[in-house]
């Protein structure tokens, strides 16, 4: 049951107006912010964590993925928690547990309990991202959702932008636990703000039966699967009984979790809403878009270190140039959504995406800095188009009684491929380093020439050919880098066609939110 949160508002119903309403909006947008910004704000610090843990960078990568599939695991479970305990009461309990776990990540010292604590971190975290959109549409008028859309959606984009510049500065500054422990006082702000305002649109309480099948099918193939490809390469992929069991794990896992899901009754993920082909579309372009493009926020930041040799805190100043233009285009992408077309702008934001990705492959060994931040400047245009206009697409195409199980099966997919597309990007980019280094070294001209000048110079035949060495290794990783670009504008360039697979949106279609 609820109660007015406004004096002037209609006896019996729940309403926010004014600075109730603006805090209320705040609170629920800086907690999806705070979340999305963990899905990258340890993308710059990763050499600074594999250097303190005694890890390989590849290794370290795994704070990002292991933190990016557990959070993708819990959101189908968001529906049936709601529901089970309330919106509002369980958007808190996830709350406050994301901020337990990112105290206990900041004082892990070893990779495998940073491991754990990123996966109960994301677990925790999941639910906040479909809640505080679901939340938002239900505080605002149904005349303003579009503004409460373009709020989250402001908060989606940006997060993900500002995460790398907030990680290196602490990471140099600071040390690598603080990226983590910066969320404790966001996370008291917003547990504090959530239960003094949102608290009277809390949602009926309903006895709905779990899933555990479905809940245990979907763990095991999304674990089997990412752990796969984050040990891939160090275990020669198919080469290794290992990869190979886990890859069947993972197909035969996701098939009986279809079949499955099809047959129940109360299912975790509610696949019906495939029968829509708007969803359909927003899903594909939604997963290859932002795969595509968490991989190179994800191996743009270890480039620029390894390879440049830019500390974190300067690698984030490139790349957190995108989020100027996402958040000053959101409004405009927002309102966009009720006049235009959206295949339309959200093709072309994605094809922007894709122009960027080319603008990238100038890039080179001895770049400027400048060069490196336009493909970010300008991308943030695209951006909001992207996100903002197939949240629309695809959550306009199902019934209301369906948009919360949407919402989480999109976040789903979205992050899912996020952290696909992290382990592939590095996968990739070690393959085609070794193959760029195949064809350079035989190639090279008067080695010895230039080992007996380095040596002329005081430097001994060992640090010479080190010397050598590391020119191609720079050489080969930069060739690599560009070749994964070049890789990720196609699968951009493939999202935008998916988009025309949905039907052209009625006029005065609007998404709807269960109440």
């Amino acid at each position: 049951m609820t109660s007015a949160a406004d004096p002037d508002c209609p006896e019996g119903e729940a309403c926010l107006r004014g600075w109730r309403l603006a805090a209320a909006a705040f609170t629920l947008a800086l907690a999806n912010f705070v979340v999305v910004l963990d899905t990258t704000i340890a993308n710059v610090s990763v050499p600074h964590i594999a250097g303190a843990l005694a890890v390989s960078p590849s290794q370290g990568t795994w704070t990002i993925t292991s933190y990016a599939v557990a959070d993708a695991i819990s959101v189908p479970l968001t529906g049936w928690l709601a529901a089970r305990f309330g919106s509002v009461r369980w958007f808190l309990i996830s709350l406050m547990g994301f901020g337990l776990f990112s105290f206990l990540c900041g004082m892990a010292n070893s990779l495998y309990m940073l491991v754990f604590f990123r996966v109960m971190q994301g677990l925790s975290g999941g639910p906040l991202m479909p809640l505080s959109q679901t939340l938002l549409m239900r505080i605002f008028p149904k005349e303003r959702q579009s503004a409460a859309l373009g709020i989250w959606a402001m908060t989606t984009t940006a997060a993900p932008i500002l995460g790398p510049i907030l990680g290196g500065v602490l990471s140099d500054n600071w040390s690598w636990p603080w990226i983590f422990f910066i969320n404790l006082p966001v996370v008291a702000v917003c547990a504090f703000g959530v239960s003094q305002l949102v608290t009277p649109f809390e949602t009926m309480i309903q006895r709905v039966r779990i899933d555990v099948i479905g809940l245990v099918l979907l763990i095991v193939f999304v674990g089997a699967l990412q752990i796969m490809l984050d040990t891939g390469r160090d275990n020669d992929w198919f080469h290794s009984t290992w990869i190979i069991g886990l890859a069947l794990i993972a197909a035969i896992g996701f098939a009986v979790f279809l079949i499955w899901e099809a047959t129940e009754a109360n299912p975790i993920v509610d696949i019906s809403v495939f029968r829509y082909r708007g969803f359909i579309a927003g899903v594909i372009a939604v997963s290859l878009g932002f795969g595509a493009f968490f991989a190179q926020v994800v191996l743009t930041p270890l480039w620029l270190q390894q390879v440049l040799g830019y500390t974190a805190t300067n690698a984030g100043f490139v790349v957190a140039w995108i989020g100027l233009f996402a958040v000053l285009v959101s409004p405009l992408a927002a309102r966009m959504t009720d006049k235009v077309d959206l295949r339309i702008t959200v093709s072309g934001g994605i094809l922007w995406l894709f122009l960027m990705s080319f603008l990238r492959m100038r890039w080179s060994t001895d770049v400027g800095y400048w060069t490196l931040a336009l493909p970010h400047i300008l991308q943030g245009i695209g951006m909001p188009f992207f996100f903002i206009g197939l949240t629309a697409l695809a959550l306009s195409s199902v019934p209301p009684q369906k948009v919360v199980v949407a919402a989480g099966l999109m976040s789903f997919c979205r992050t899912l491929c996020g952290a696909i597309g992290t382990a592939l990007a590095t996968t990739l980019w070690d393959d085609a380093n070794a193959d760029a280094r195949g064809q350079i070294v035989p190639a090279l001209n008067d080695v010895s020439g230039a080992m007996g000048t380095l040596q002329a110079r005081g430097a001994s035949v060992e640090q010479s050919r080190a010397a050598i060495d590391r020119l191609v290794e720079v050489q080969t990783a930069t060739i690599g880098v560009i070749h994964i670009f070049l890789v990720a504008g196609a699968v951009f360039l493939l999202a935008a066609l998916s988009v025309w697979i949905a039907p052209k949106r009625r006029a005065g279609g609007s998404i709807g939110v269960g109440h």
